[in-house]
C-alpha cells in the first residue's frame, strides 16, 4: 500500500521551487531540498522518486502558476498589440519587484540543462511551442485588424516576440530601471507597428 503524504504538497514544490530558482539544478544538492522543506529524505524520495522528478514538477508548476497570471493580466488587454505591450509590462513588474531578479525559472533551465536530458528537452519544447502559438495567434490577429503591419509573417513575428521576451527575461536580471525596460518594449513594439 503506498505511502500518504503527510505535507502540504503545493507548499513543498513552493519551497523547493525557490531552491532551484536560487541555486539551479546542478547546484541544488538534496540536503538544500532537505533544508528548505523539513522533511526527511526518505518522504522526498517516497514523493518525489529523485531530484529530477520534482525539479519537472517544480517547472510544471511554475509554468502554470505564470501561466495564469500573464492570463489574468491580458484579459484587461483592449487589442491584440496591447496585450503583447501587457505581456512586457507583467515582465517589467515582476523584475522592479524583485529587485534581486533571479530571472525566469525556464529561461534558466534552458540556458542550464538544454540538450542534456531528454524529459527536460522536451518540458522546454512544447513549453516553447505553446508560447510561439500563442504569440503567432496574438499577431495574426493584430494583423487582421491592421494593427501590427505585414512586412512579416505572424510566424516570423511570434519567432522574433519569443525570442525578444527570453532575452528580455535575461536582461531584467541584471537591469532593473524602469526607465530602460520600458524602453526596450517600446523598441520592441515600435518594430511590430
Amino acid at each position: 500500500m503506498p505511502k500518504v503524504e503527510t505535507f502540504n504538497r503545493d507548499l513543498v514544490i513552493e519551497q523547493v521551487t525557490n531552491v532551484f530558482h536560487d541555486k539551479g539544478f546542478n547546484a541544488t544538492s538534496m540536503q538544500d531540498i532537505v533544508d528548505a522543506t523539513g522533511l526527511n529524505r526518505s518522504s522526498i524520495y517516497n514523493s518525489f522518486e529523485n531530484k529530477h522528478n520534482l525539479f519537472l514538477e517544480c517547472l510544471k508548476t511554475y509554468k502554470s502558476r505564470s501561466n495564469n497570471h500573464l492570463s489574468d493580466k491580458l484579459s484587461t488587454a483592449s487589442n491584440s498589440l496591447d496585450a503583447i505591450a501587457l505581456i512586457f509590462d507583467v515582465y517589467i513588474e515582476e523584475i522592479i519587484k524583485n529587485v534581486h531578479d533571479k530571472g525566469c525559472l525556464i529561461v534558466n533551465c534552458a540556458s542550464e540543462m538544454a540538450n542534456h536530458d531528454v524529459s527536460i528537452t522536451d518540458f522546454l519544447f512544447k513549453n516553447q511551442s505553446d508560447m510561439l502559438t500563442f504569440l503567432e495567434n496574438l499577431v495574426s490577429k493584430g494583423q487582421k485588424e491592421q494593427l501590427i503591419n505585414t512586412n512579416k509573417s505572424s510566424k516570423e513575428y511570434a519567432l522574433y516576440l519569443y525570442s525578444s521576451i527570453q532575452g528580455f527575461r535575461m536582461t531584467g536580471i541584471l537591469i532593473s530601471d524602469k526607465p530602460e525596460l520600458e524602453s526596450i518594449k517600446n523598441t520592441i513594439i515600435q518594430t511590430l507597428i
